[in-house]
């Protein structure tokens, strides 16, 4: 996912965001993550963890579902 948000490539985003949802990850670690990616990107960063925050909040609301969305060709 943080390579994702390095190369600002939303599918990517969106499908490791579900399939962290889908593994358990927790909002809080999630949040935790998101936090070291900002760092890492400072402010565009901060644009992208937020893009992937909201999928997640989409994923715990029932949320896109559609499981056969797969990253894009990067």
């Amino acid at each position: 996912m943080a390579i994702s948000m390095a190369i600002r490539c939303k599918p990517c985003i969106r499908a490791y965001v579900r399939m962290a949802y889908d593994k358990g990850v927790s909002q809080e670690e999630l949040i935790e993550f998101l936090e070291v990616a900002m760092t890492m990107q400072g402010c565009p960063g901060e644009e992208w963890a937020l893009k992937a925050y909201r999928g997640y909040k989409e994923c715990l609301m029932g949320g896109p579902t559609d499981k056969t969305a797969l990253c894009c060709e990067h």
